[in-house]
């Protein structure tokens, strides 16, 4: 048995992947993270937000997101919309207030980008901040990386 994980470690590194499952998927340093399983890339003032990778793994399949308007206030912790997978349907909270001031209408059509690409193509709105002090309550990347350790421990 063991000559067999040690085979599997090596192969592992080899390979560059990680030989033990970490129990959750990939986390972004650079984004800011709501313990509601959202992120938010800040960029000056503006606010790019979406749902995480771990979220979109426990929810499976998106088959549509509900957006808001364009235009709208959104508030720190509050529901904005909400993602129906095949197995649940989840409100999304915003980690950040302020205003709505795009919304990614690809994901009309195609909800999946939520799970294939939750950093990158699957962001759901755009936010222009009303309070920047608001990051202080978010969590950082190893933050969140221990918050979904505890939490998936729990279940």
């Amino acid at each position: 048995m063991a000559s067999r994980l040690l085979w599997a470690s090596r192969a592992a590194s080899y390979l560059r992947i990680s030989p033990f499952h970490r129990g959750f998927s990939s986390v972004v340093k650079d984004l800011k993270y709501a313990d509601t399983h959202e992120w938010a890339k800040i960029d000056g003032t503006s606010a790019t937000i979406g749902i995480t990778d771990h979220a979109q793994d426990h929810l499976g399949d998106v088959v549509y997101v509900e957006l808001p308007a364009v235009g709208v206030a959104v508030e720190q912790g509050k529901c904005f919309g909400a993602v129906e997978s095949v197995k649940a349907t989840s409100d999304i909270n915003s980690p950040v207030s302020g205003e709505v001031v795009e919304v990614n209408t690809d994901l009309d059509g195609s909800p999946g980008l939520v799970n294939g690409s939750p950093y990158d193509k699957g962001w759901i709105m755009k936010v222009q901040m009303k309070n920047p002090g608001e990051l202080n309550n978010l969590m950082d990347s190893e933050q969140y990386v221990k918050f979904c350790e505890e939490e998936d421990a729990k279940h």
